[in-house]
């Protein structure tokens, strides 16, 4: 690991001009720098790198950060690795720092696991090309298949004997630790008699590699017929291999991915294989398991566009659909070409040209709502339940995009589609959107700081007393973006400001207590047992305070230059606006942000707080409605006093907003 002077070293050498300039030819424009966005094509530029906050910022794809983020973005690699390309960049010594006795035994058996593995790779490879099995066998069937030797030399194929201890017994001999072999899913050790077997044997053999080209696990493919035999068997789960963070063939696929922005996705390996030799190399494989949110974090690396590509099995591709909706909730922007019926992408790249495979591909692209009509249009036309299931379906694809523009566009194309009145289709989204979000909230962590429980009488106490504008304990199931963007912008750009409260702004709090920005925000949120409830902003909060003690703009560095790409894009996105919501009134006096602290700070708690209410209040008047259809007097009575008391809350949060507009 580079220890941490190291890293600092090079955050302070690294001018951000420097190193974009090395990838975009930059444009000088007052102040900053302005190209054309390496990361989306266009024609007018909306890149902008501010040299004075050392941060880059796309208007045009919303991608933000700092040197090394966009060095990671743009290189595709890892924090780690971004500060060594930086660390060469300016002469920069590399200092590891000491290890623990844990770290380097985790690390040594990982690095020897992946070792194993790739001895492994090599030795199926052998048998393949060296020996007469291999050669009538394994390399007959993958010639028989169709498969070029370049592609069998690409993708690193391989072919195991019918020999139950041949990889075992050359592992034994190349000197390597046997018991690696059965922590990497090789080899098995029989409990009986403690003997190490192969696992995989008698069977040609497709190495799974990581997204930086490392072997780490494997699937076997029998060539008998006997239907007792399993046609594939994978590799266990490791500490170098988890099946749901894996992609077949992402590392042969990246460099198409990026450069082409799209990926096709498809089920198995010899699909894969079978698209690359056609010359299309940028697709992906599931490897048969059903499409994880950790896959599609994977795809989503290069590209938003994604193909997926259906066999022509009806059964099939209804069981799989879900993995749809997976990759609309994520954010990607979603294809689907379904291919004639019995044939799959490998079968049917064999049959065409590869000409006439990518203009297949271009012409039956279709978006996922035409699609899921299509699929179900014969039965839809015959049944008008058909209809409404469909309709329904179409809807909860529409209410996990989290675009709202996306969400409008697909919304006014399904109206038209379905000849249904788009009004009505807006509120059943967004009915579905909220649903979502309380499941969300609900499955969330609970409150941290929450240790005890207001009952109902306290909380009406607590409302004769407006100073404490106490949200009540009941109200859990809200979500306001916005607002929790906008603390997130005071607590990260001023955190460590002194706040000079106005008197009656001193709650529960002595008169002459000197409070900060960061102080005020937090006081406020554990005085009504509030959390934010966008996870990223959570996680951002919450790892503030853990850094608090430090200065504004070591913090401020720190989320910059976060190893996590997501937080240091949005932290730049939000300190990158030079006027929040809250004080967008003053923007034409020129009133310095630092001066009007002790306003604004309190009126964005307020307005949080007010939308947690409103939000709440609106929720209860729905359980409300549909505890009247249902004719549950007990709980009627129990949603109305609630209702009471949310009111209550809101009109002090709107007396106390009047008096700070004022």
């Amino acid at each position: 690991m580079i220890d941490k002077a190291t890293v600092d070293r090079i955050l302070d050498s690294a001018q951000i001009v420097e190193v974009i300039g090395d990838f975009v030819s930059l444009k000088k424009r007052g102040a900053n720098y302005i190209a054309c966005c390496p990361f989306h094509h266009e024609k007018t530029p909306s890149f902008s790198v501010s040299p004075a906050k050392g941060i880059y910022k796309c208007f045009g794809c919303g991608k933000a950060g700092s040197a090394v983020s966009f060095v990671m973005e743009h290189e595709q690699i890892s924090y780690p690795e971004a500060l060594k390309y930086l660390a060469a960049k300016y002469n920069i010594p590399i200092t590891e720092k000491e290890e623990t006795k844990e770290e380097s035994e985790a690390r040594v058996k990982r690095e020897s696991l992946i070792l194993v593995s790739e001895f492994a790779q090599g030795y199926f490879s052998r048998i393949l090309y060296e020996t007469p099995k291999g050669k009538s066998i394994g390399l007959s069937y993958f010639r028989e298949r169709g498969f070029r030797d370049e592609i069998i030399k690409k993708f690193q194929l391989g072919y195991s004997t019918d020999e139950r201890t041949g990889l075992v017994n050359a592992a034994r001999s190349a000197g390597f630790n046997l018991d690696y072999l059965v922590d990497s899913g090789l080899a098995v050790k029989r409990e009986d008699t403690g003997e190490y077997v192969d696992r995989f044997y008698d069977r040609v053999i497709f190495p799974v590699h990581s997204i930086s080209g490392r072997v780490i696990a494997f699937g076997g493919r029998t060539l008998r017929t006997d239907k007792k035999v399993a046609k594939y068997i994978n590799s266990p789960e490791t500490e170098i291999y988890v099946k749901s963070r894996s992609l077949y063939g992402i590392y042969q696929a990246k460099s198409s991915i990026v450069s082409k922005q799209k990926c096709y996705l498809v089920e198995g390996y010899t699909d894969v294989l079978s698209l690359h030799q056609a010359g299309i190399e940028n697709v992906v494989a599931s490897s048969g398991t059903s499409l994880t949110t950790d896959q599609i974090g994977l795809i989503k690396r290069f590209t938003t566009n994604v193909t997926v590509l259906y066999d022509g099995d009806q059964a099939g591709i209804k069981a799989s659909i879900r993995g749809i909706d997976m990759l609309l909730k994520e954010g990607l922007q979603v294809k689907v070409v379904l291919f004639p019926d019995g044939e799959d992408p490998d079968s049917f790249s064999k049959k065409v040209t590869p000409q006439e495979l990518v203009a297949f591909l271009e012409r039956s692209e279709q978006d996922f709502m035409s699609f899921k009509a299509e699929l179900l249009s014969s039965e839809m036309d015959r049944d008008p339940m058909q209809k409404a299931r469909l309709v329904n379906d179409v809807i909860r694809s529409i209410a996990v995009m989290p675009d709202a523009i996306t969400r409008a566009v697909y919304i006014e194309e399904s109206s038209r589609k379905f000849n249904i009145d788009e009004s009505l289709l807006q509120q059943e989204v967004a009915k579905v959107i909220r649903q979502n979000q309380i499941e969300l909230i609900r499955n969330e962590e609970r409150r941290e700081w929450r240790s005890t429980t207001i009952n109902s009488s306290e909380n009406i106490a607590a409302l004769t007393m407006p100073e404490k504008r106490k949200i009540p304990d009941f109200v859990n199931d809200t979500y306001c973006e916005f607002a929790e963007r906008e603390l997130l912008y005071y607590l990260l750009k001023f955190g460590q400001h002194k706040l000079y409260l106005e008197d009656e702004m001193y709650v529960g709090a002595e008169r002459d207590r000197e409070l900060t920005v960061a102080q005020y925000i937090l006081t406020e949120l554990q005085t009504d047992e509030l959390e934010l409830k966008n996870l990223l902003y959570k996680n951002i909060f919450d790892e503030y305070f853990k850094l608090k003690e430090h200065e504004q703009e070591q913090i401020m560095r720190h989320f910059l230059n976060h190893p996590d790409k997501k937080v240091s894009e949005l932290v730049a996105g939000i300190i990158i606006q030079e006027h929040n919501l809250t004080i967008k009134h003053f923007i034409q006096a020129l009133v310095p942000e630092e001066n009007i602290l002790g306003k604004f700070v309190p009126k964005a708690v307020l307005v949080y707080k007010s939308k947690v209410a409103e939000q709440a209040n609106s929720n209860l008047c729905r359980a409300l409605g549909e505890a009247q259809k249902a004719g549950d007097t007990e709980l009627q009575k129990e949603l109305m006093e609630q209702i009471r008391i949310i009111m209550q809350v809101r009109n002090t949060f709107a007396r106390e907003l009047n008096r700070l507009t004022l």
